[in-house]
Parts: structure tokens; C-alpha cells; sequence
């Protein structure tokens, strides 16, 4: 390594078992190759399974990942440590790491002076949570990669995203070569200055992540003040809230559409149906392999960061499920199928569980890697592919030109709704959706034999359970089968594969090996996946595994009131985190919060009600003051201020069918044959006393255990369901 004068001769021989264990097909990812195609540089990220710091294994820089072993070298040295906190499918690490981390001068400097420290933030959120805080506080903003310099003792007293190396490189001022020199100088002129201050920042960090003061559990008036800002914020041209950078925030449109259920209010499902539309016409959404990426760099949703997040399809898969049943519109059920296909296709393991990401860039045919190549076309290649007529009908529906709307090349997206263009066309909307329908399929044929974006092959519990719930929420309202078994599949995957022998859950599977000890969300989302599950097929297994899942969690992570993000023998950092907010996912007390209260109705124990409303306590302020940061936890306020209904069918059939395109968010429903009823109310206290009546399959509709009579009319059930509380004007 340069900037390394002394070998250690143990850990280079295990370096190269390392390696060597990798085996033919491994490819190193670096530009110091041998003659022989074999890596000049091996450092200790070859040691890890995720594949963000597989990605760093062979850089210059002398990376460990976060240990206790790496604390004491920076500790015993007297040396700050250089932390770098990414995900692999993260375009700017991407460049961060070609600039500057496989610059051997850069490199030499950072491994002479510096403990390097490398953190995948998908594996280890609480590192990248409290190290985020602190870069927030010293610039304003955050994102990826984040750069920050630590104390030994782990104290932020630098901090900020991506750098480029030299001064000049990309117009910048300071380069991050002259950032490294200053930092050592003045942790080595002014020792003392440094400590104090990385000391007060870190009080700072510790005083945001305290739990707030409890409150009183929120009224209604938070949810509609939320609503209003929202809608202060609303695109009226181009959908979604603010300017660009636009994410799609499936979160707040879930609650919006809650709010329209309360209160008639037709802009609120304006607002909702407006941006369902334009996401999926822009080009954040991959209209020829489905899914959707990571967010728009425009306000048009035109041009995308390009990496694909499991996250991102499987809450916009639930937003799409809502919309369609919110509103009956074919378009937005086509949406959830398209992209539950993708993630079946593309982004499912062999045993059943889902990959996390695929990255952004791929390889062009001159060899070079670049953003979007994979997903972006030209006319040519539409010509070579598509006959005559499928291509006048495609290039009528989706602008392609030969100047492009991307580096020269065209992301595609559809500025005109398919009946004007059919119109034009002389057709009717049915016949183009199916020729461009066709086009779409050839087209995909072609791209997979393209270079392949990268794909993070990393099971995550957390993003499977959202996933499962994506699946199984589909597939219930759909009335598609193979979606429910998919939600099988991956949840027999996690119990299977990510539990220990205490029957705790593990975050992380890759290459057959599960590391690092769950989080809360990985606890809340699964439970949730689980509860999905279980609407959808009717088995209580998945309801008993909940239930044991959430014993797990409340005696790990409880505080007096809602959750701690780590468990209580997690290892200790700065800070303990505990959060309500909502980001790019739900907290995992927004998602706790929602399963507290749908086992509550489930079970009848009172202890789950009492649950959710310390979690509501807890978040009381947030809520209150900063609404439009809660959504997911505003979903959970509107269950808990609404009459849950509880729905029991004893049967299939008619009754079922009638529930599949209702939008009836606040209700648990068991489907239950009658041979199954007293077993399975055992588990389910709303189950007992339910039968099928006259041998025909008889739906009951309760309030906390009150129930309305029973009856075996479709039509009847969906009466006894329309009521709802409505919010105050």
C-alpha cells in the first residue's frame, strides 16, 4: 500500500487467502491490475461480504470497515480517522472512488496519515444515521458519498459529501487533497481545538437524537394541518411537492389519499392521481423493463439518477395498489404489475428473497462506464430492432429524436396521454397499447443484451418486508395469485435464512452468510410484511410469526413510549438513536406503530393498543409541528383516531372479491375456511364465535370486538364498510 512503510506480514497472508478464495470469476474492480490481470492492491474490505466494500477492496487507500480493531490503530497511532459512508449503487461514490480513493497519491497520503474506515449504510444505519446528523449540522445538507474525519475516540469534528480531488476538478474552489493536508494540520498544531470541538458537535448530535419530551396523543388537526401544508407545496403542473431534485414520497401520498376518505376533499385525490400519472409517463419510471428509479433529477420526472432501489418499487407498488383502488384507473394497476414483474424477474434470489439495488451506470460498447446507458436508446436502435410498423406506432407514443434528451441519446417518456395519440393515429387506445405493448417486450430483449447495470445481491430483512408487503397488497387486490406466493416465498426466505437461534432477525444475506443484528426497521417492516401476508392468504402462520417477531422487538428495543433504532445489546456508539420521521422509508416507529394497532384488533390484547399510543405520545411534538416530516406516522394516526373495522369472512368467493378494489385502509380482515375457524382462533381472538351461516360464506364487520350482523350479500358488506369518521373542517 503506498504510504505504508511496514508490513504486516499475518494479515497480508490472510489478505491473499482472502483473495485467492474468491476464486477464477471473481473480477477485481480497479485500474491497478497486473500483466496477469491480478490486483496490485488488496486491503481489508476483501474480508467483507457487501458489496459496496468488495467494490473498495483493491483501492490504494488502506480501508477497514468499521471494527474495533480499526478504533484502536487510530487510537494507539494517535491518527484521525477518515470515515466514508456509501452504498454500491451510489453514483457519486462511484466517481468519489475513481477520483480520488484509486489515486495512489492521494491514497499514500490518507494511509500515512489517517485511519480509513469504509461503512456500507444499507448493513450499518445506525453508523450512517448519527454520521449524517453531524454532516447536516456542519453544512446544511447531507447525501452520499459522505466524508467524515473522526477523532479515535469516533468524534465528528469534519464533515461533508463528495469532494473532487483537486482544486479546478469540476470548478471547485478547495480540492479534497488539500482538505486531507488541512485536517492533519490542524489535528497535529492544534490538538486540543480539534477535541473541544468534535466534543461540542457531538453533544450537538447526542441533544437532536435525545427522545423528544412526550406529548399528548395528537388530534385529528395535525393530520389536516399536514395536508394543508402538503398541498402548499404541490406541483399543480407536474405533480409530486417542491422543486427538483424530485423523489416520488410515496408516504405522503398514502396520506392524502387518507385524508380524501375522511373528507371528500377532491384536490386531495387530485394531487394524489395527477402525480400517480406523472411518475409513471416520465422517464423515472423504465418503461421498457418496469420499475422505477431512485428519484428525477428535474421537476418532470424526465431525467433520472438511474439506480433502481428495492425500497422505491415496493412502497410505489403499495402507492399504485391505493391509487387503483382509490380510483378503479386500469393505468395504475398496469404500473403495479410492470413492476412487480421487474423485481420478479430481475431482482429475486433463487430462494425466494429480494436483491437491494441495481446501480446506475453500465458499460457502453467503447468499454467505458456511464450513467444510464443501459436504459437509454436512439433511433437507429429502434430501427434495427422494430419492424416498420411497431415502430411508427412507438416513435408516435414515445418522443425519440436524434439529438436525445440525455447526452444524445432519449430516456423514454410519454408527454401525451395513449388515447390523443391513438386518435391521431387513427386507432383505437387499445390496439397502440398493445403494438407499443409488444415494441416494449422486443425492446427488452434487446436491452438484456446490453452490459448489465451492477446489482447489489444483498438480502435486506427491511426492504424485503416492504417488498412482501408490496407483493402481497398487490396480489390481494389484483386478484394475481403468483404475487401472493412470491410474498411467500421471500417471507419463508427471511424466517429461514435471517433469524438466529434466539430467533432474533438478522439485517443482512449475501453468498449464503447473514451478518450484522437487525435494527428496528428491519423488525417493523417484516412484521408488517407479515400482517400483509396474511390478508392475503389467509394462513395464520404469518400472524403467529408476527406476534413472535414483536415480542422480540419490544423486549430489545422499547423505550417508554415508542423505539429505540438499535437493540439494547447493540454496541454502543455516540448515540442511541430513536426517530418518528419519515425519509426515503418509513421510521421504523411509523411502521411499529401501524402493526401495534392492527394486532390490537387481531388479538384483542390491549397491551398492543397500549403500545401504539406510547409510540403516539412519543412523537406527539414531531407530529404536531413538523407534520409534513411524519406521513407514515400520520397513517398510523388516522387508524388509531378512525373505527378500525374488522372483517372476518368465513368462506371465499363473492364476499372476497367485493373487498379486492375497495380502498378500505383502516381494517384488518381474516379470511378463514370453516374447518379452519377454531384453530386459527387461537391466535386470532376475532375469530371466535365465526362461522359460515346456511353453508354459504358469511362476512361479519366489527368495532373493537362489536359486530354488525352478519351477512352472505356482497353488496351488504360493502354498505356495512362505508361509514367513516370524518375529520373536523
Amino acid at each position: 500500500m503506498p504510504g505504508i512503510d511496514e508490513v504486516d506480514e499475518a494479515l497480508d497472508r490472510r489478505l491473499r487467502e482472502a483473495f485467492a478464495a474468491k476464486g477464477p470469476e471473481y473480477e477485481p474492480r480497479t485500474r491497478h491490475l497486473e500483466a496477469d490481470g491480478s490486483p496490485t492492491y488488496v486491503n481489508r474490505l476483501i474480508l467483507e461480504s457487501s458489496p459496496y466494500l468488495l467494490q473498495h477492496a483493491h483501492n490504494p487507500v488502506n480501508w477497514s470497515a468499521w471494527s474495533d480493531e480499526a478504533f484502536a490503530r487510530a487510537q494507539a497511532g494517535d491518527k484521525p480517522i477518515l470515515l466514508s459512508v456509501g452504498y454500491s449503487t451510489c453514483h457519486w461514490c462511484h466517481v468519489m472512488e475513481h477520483e480520488s480513493f484509486e489515486d495512489p497519491l492521494i491514497a499514500a497520503y490518507i494511509n500515512a496519515h489517517f485511519v480509513p474506515i469504509k461503512v456500507d449504510r444499507e448493513e450499518r444505519p445506525d453508523i450512517d444515521t448519527i454520521y449524517m446528523t453531524a454532516v447536516q449540522i456542519l453544512t446544511g445538507r447531507g447525501g452520499w458519498p459522505m466524508t467524515v474525519a473522526l477523532t479515535p475516540q469516533g468524534e465528528p469534528f469534519f464533515g461533508g459529501t463528495y469532494f473532487p480531488p483537486h482544486a479546478g476538478t469540476r470548478g471547485a474552489r478547495t480540492g479534497f487533497d488539500e482538505i486531507l493536508r488541512d485536517l492533519v494540520t490542524q489535528y497535529r498544531q492544534a490538538p486540543a481545538e480539534v477535541v473541544a470541538r468534535a466534543q461540542q458537535l457531538s453533544q450537538r448530535i447526542q441533544a437532536i437524537s435525545a427522545p423528544q419530551r412526550p406529548g399528548d396523543v395528537p388530534g385529528a388537526a395535525a393530520i389536516t394541518r399536514t395536508a394543508r401544508a402538503l398541498a402548499g407545496s404541490y406541483d399543480a403542473r407536474d405533480g409530486g411537492f417542491g422543486r427538483a431534485p424530485k423523489f416520488p414520497q410515496p408516504s405522503r401520498l398514502g396520506l392524502l389519499l387518507r385524508v380524501q376518505r375522511r373528507t371528500g376533499d377532491a384536490e386531495m385525490l387530485a394531487m394524489v392521481t395527477h402525480t400517480l400519472h406523472t411518475m409513471a409517463a416520465g422517464g423515472m419510471y423504465d418503461h421498457v423493463g418496469g420499475g422505477f428509479h431512485r428519484y428525477s433529477t428535474d421537476a418532470r420526472w424526465l431525467v433520472p439518477h438511474f439506480e433502481k432501489m428495492l425500497y422505491d418499487n415496493a412502497q410505489l407498488a403499495v402507492a399504485y395498489v391505493e391509487g387503483y383502488q382509490a380510483t378503479g384507473e386500469e393505468d395504475f394497476a398496469r404500473v403495479v404489475r410492470e413492476t412487480l414483474d421487474y423485481v420478479a424477474r430481475e431482482m429475486t434470489a433463487p430462494g425466494g428473497g429480494f436483491y437491494s439495488a441495481t446501480d446506475a451506470d453500465s458499460m457502453t460498447p467503447s468499454g467505458h462506464r456511464e450513467e444510464g446507458w443501459y436504459f437509454t436508446w436512439t433511433p437507429e436502435e429502434l430501427g434495427d430492432a422494430l419492424d416498420e410498423g411497431h415502430l411508427a406506432d412507438l416513435l408516435a407514443y414515445y418522443p425519440v429524436t436524434p439529438e436525445g434528451n440525455f447526452e444524445g441519446r432519449t430516456i423514454l417518456h410519454t408527454p401525451r396521454a395513449i388515447s390523443d395519440v391513438a386518435h391521431e393515429r387513427g386507432t383505437s387506445a387499445e390496439a397502440l397499447r398493445a403494438s407499443v405493448d409488444e415494441s416494449r417486450s422486443i425492446l427488452r430483449e434487446v436491452r438484456d443484451r446490453r452490459p448489465r447495470p451492477l446489482r447489489d445481491d444483498k438480502v435486506l430483512t427491511a426492504w424485503n418486508g416492504l417488498m412482501i408487503s408490496g407483493f402481497a397488497r398487490a396480489g390481494f387486490a389484483l386478484d394475481a395469485p403468483r404475487y401472493v406466493e412470491a410474498a411467500r416465498r421471500a417471507a419463508g426466505f427471511v424466517l429461514e435464512n435471517l433469524r438466529d437461534e434466539e430467533g432474533r432477525l438478522i439485517r443482512s444475506f449475501i453468498g449464503g452468510v447473514a451478518s450484522h443484528r437487525a435494527y428496528l426497521e428491519d423488525y417493523a417492516f417484516f412484521i408488517a410484511g407479515l400482517l400483509d401476508l396474511y390478508e392475503a392468504d389467509g394462513d395464520v402462520r404469518w400472524i403467529e410469526e408476527a406476534i413472535a417477531l414483536q415480542r422480540m422487538q419490544d423486549a430489545h428495543f422499547a423505550d417508554d413510549g415508542g423505539y429505540f433504532m438499535t437493540a439494547d445489546d447493540a454496541p454502543e456508539l455516540l448515540v442511541r438513536d430513536k426517530t418518528g420521521s419519515d425519509g426515503a422509508v418509513p421510521s421504523g416507529n411509523s411502521v411499529a406503530l401501524d402493526n401495534l394497532l392492527r394486532l390490537a384488533a387481531w388479538t384483542g390484547e390491549e397491551r398492543y393498543r397500549v403500545g401504539a399510543e406510547g409510540v403516539l405520545r412519543a412523537f406527539a411534538n414531531g407530529m404536531v409541528r413538523q407534520g409534513p416530516g411524519f406521513p407514515r406516522m400520520l397513517q398510523g394516526l388516522d387508524r388509531y383516531l378512525d373505527t378500525q373495522r374488522e372483517i372476518v369472512v368465513v368462506g371465499d368467493g363473492r364476499l372476497v372479491d367485493a373487498l379486492r378494489r375497495r380502498f378500505i385502509p383502516n381494517r384488518v380482515l381474516s379470511v378463514v375456511s370453516p374447518s379452519e375457524v377454531q384453530s386459527a382462533a387461537e391466535t386470532i381472538a376475532l375469530l371466535e364465535g365465526k362461522a359460515a351461516l346456511g353453508g354459504e360464506a358469511t362476512a361479519y364487520v366489527c368495532e373493537r370486538g362489536r359486530c354488525e350482523l352478519p351477512t352472505s350479500d356482497p353488496s351488504e358488506l360493502l354498505r356495512l364498510l362505508e361509514p367513516v369518521l370524518a375529520y373536523p373542517p
